[in-house]
């Protein structure tokens, strides 16, 4: 067994004492010699079973020096019914109930292997299934944290893992990935920088964390609290990191979310009973980290009060935005009756950093392409960006917010915040925001917002989503719609027939009104072999009650290839995006020169250093 925080060795008899909460054994071990190790002390195993012998539950936490270890799952099971066969069988073998006690892996396969009433106690018990799936060389080995911290780390990868690579990130955690056999996920651990403390240090992190707790003055802050228990510096902070880290952001998820490599963190309901699951260079991956009950409930009411929205049984669904390690993330929440407890799925949106020269020098848009929609959005086009979920529609239409003309006033409506809002406005652009939602919340109903919308004042309008009744209201928005004025907006289909479908047949928009629509974008998400970005560009043909489409670019191999269409001078977007007396020919060598300085500027870093 690793040991994580303390240098110490267990010693003495056992002084735990032990409390039960909700489905929880508590092991208060701060005076007890063994530290509520219960792999290395045997004193305290037997503590701990005892107690057992009258109570069922899901965990047993022991807590010293201010250090939580958490057993779970089959450790958990197998104390429980440890402490079950003692109680039983101390009537007629106190030698075998106290080894019990004090070995239960011993004392199981004792049990099992005599005949008779001893071996029928350890299987009504459950004594002797409980051991099945425990090796004497992992057992009890528990999910560790400091006090307060709201997730718990286990220790060791997978048996039969291989380590594949190893970093250090920002926030100091040790992050490895370990290859495991085919039938299973790969393993992507995470050691944070608190489990390299010494037992001095994180001695002194627990008085820090009570001087933060009982400080009367609200401007403490986590470096006052550090600098006030530790006289070394370095130590300092260090101290203070962790401390902010844990007090003032979300835990375990800075850690994660400091790896770059990660898009998605998951914490499937319910998420005390589940380790968390990471999505990182496109793998799905499974995480040495559990949250605690307790850290789920803080999360719960951090994400409550920053998105000023209800989450609870009468509104059991969240969706809010939050910044983890520098990185604007989206959060997705349910809680019951819709699940089985709280869940969380948490998303990392960079969309501020990516315009189109990103998305051409990444790969996601070709060239020519990124030429004809800077021009369509910069001349007033009303255009769709469609596909599934994953495929990268809202980092796409932030992108093209910025090939709109800077003097042009923008309206973005969204529910859950994820466009550049804040960067365009800090580039000195006029963008309004309208928060929509259809719970609870500072907010108003789409339709409202589109209507408000069409109010404040000429200009172009962007929906972070079309999927209810406010299509209808935007394709007023499209049809009146002056030529200077874009109309810009994500929506779940595949291609323009998908697309039509989805917004005649399911949002109840007449056909006629789908066609003030210019052009739908389907873009398709990243797959194993490297294909991504832009499947299809295709441009709207009005026709007497309805809309057909024509393909300007489509996917042929790795990337979208044009059609030929623009160069035979057959577009009709192209004939719409002339101004009052330039020819086909004049627009197409502006969507030309804008191809060329789109190249150009993905092949070189702009001032800021991308």
């Amino acid at each position: 067994m690793r040991e994580w925080f303390t240098d110490s060795e267990p010693e003495g008899d056992c002084r735990c004492g032990t409390a039960f909460e909700p489905g929880t054994l508590a092991v208060d071990a701060d005076a007890c010699p063994g530290s509520g190790r219960l792999a290395e002390s045997p004193g305290c195993r037997a503590t701990v079973v005892e107690a057992l012998g009258d109570g069922d539950v899901d965990a047993v936490v022991t807590s010293a020096d201010g250090v939580e270890r958490a057993y779970l799952d089959g450790d958990a099971a197998l104390l429980v019914a440890a402490g079950r066969f003692a109680a039983r069988v101390a009537a007629t073998d106190e030698r075998l109930a106290e080894r019990a006690r004090r070995d239960p892996l011993a004392a199981a396969t004792e049990a099992t292997g005599r005949a008779g009433p001893v071996a029928d106690l350890a299987a009504e018990t459950g004594f002797a299934v409980a051991t099945e799936d425990v090796s004497a060389e992992h057992a009890l080995e528990p999910y560790v944290g400091p006090a307060v911290s709201d997730a718990r780390i286990s220790a060791s990868p997978p048996g039969t893992a291989t380590l594949r690579d190893r970093r250090t990130v920002e926030t100091g955690a040790v992050i490895r990935r370990y290859e495991t056999p085919p039938d299973s996920l790969d393993s992507y651990h995470v050691r944070p920088r608190e489990h390299e403390f010494d037992a001095a240090t994180t001695a002194a992190l627990s008085d820090a964390v009570d001087r933060l707790a009982t400080a009367a003055d609200e401007s403490v802050t986590p470096e006052d609290a550090a600098e006030a228990v530790v006289d070394d510096g370095p130590v300092a902070t260090r101290l203070a990191a962790v401390l902010r880290k844990h007090t003032r952001g979300l835990g375990i998820l800075e850690d994660i979310f400091a790896d770059q490599r990660v898009s998605d963190v998951f914490a499937t309901a319910p998420v005390e009973e589940t380790r968390l699951r990471v999505r990182a260079d496109e793998e799905t991956l499974r995480t040495n980290v559990r949250l605690t009950t307790r850290g789920v409930r803080t999360l719960a009411s951090t994400f409550r009060r920053t998105s000023g929205r209800a989450f609870s049984r009468a509104s059991p669904t969240l969706a809010a935005t939050t910044t983890v390690a520098d990185r604007r993330v989206r959060v997705a929440g349910v809680t019951e009756p819709v699940s089985d407890g709280v869940g969380f799925a948490f998303r990392g949106h960079d969309e501020e950093s990516f315009r189109l020269p990103d998305l051409v020098a990444n790969g996601s848009v070709p060239p020519r392409v990124a030429g004809l929609l800077s021009v369509a959005v910069e001349r007033g086009a009303a255009c769709l960006v469609a596909g599934p979920r994953g495929a990268g529609k809202t980092t796409m239409l932030g992108a093209l917010l910025w090939e709109l003309p800077q003097h042009v006033r923008t309206v973005v409506i969204e529910d859950t915040p994820e466009l550049p809002v804040s960067a365009l406005q800090d580039a000195g652009r006029d963008v309004q925001p309208l928060r929509t939602a259809t719970g609870d919340g500072p907010s108003v109903d789409p339709t409202a917002a589109l209507h408000t919308a069409l109010r404040l004042g000429d200009g172009a309008l962007v929906v972070g989503e079309v999927r209810g009744e406010e299509a209808a209201a935007l394709y007023e928005a499209m049809r009146v719609g002056g030529g200077d004025s874009a109309v810009l907006g994500t929506i779940h289909g595949t291609g323009g027939d998908g697309v039509r479908e989805r917004v005649v047949s399911d949002l109840d928009v007449p056909e006629s009104a789908f066609a003030a629509t210019d052009l739908v974008v389907t873009l398709d998400p990243p797959t194993a072999e490297g294909g991504r970005g832009i499947a299809a560009v295709e441009e709207v043909i009005r026709r007497e009650g309805g809309a057909e489409f024509a393909s300007l670019f489509e996917r042929d191999g790795p990337a979208a290839t044009a059609t030929g269409r623009l160069d035979r001078g057959a577009s009709r977007l192209v004939e719409s995006l002339a101004h009052a007396g330039e020819s086909y020919a004049s627009v197409r060598e502006t969507i030309g020169d804008r191809t060329a300085a789109v190249g150009s500027a993905s092949a070189s870093p702009d001032e800021s250093g991308r």
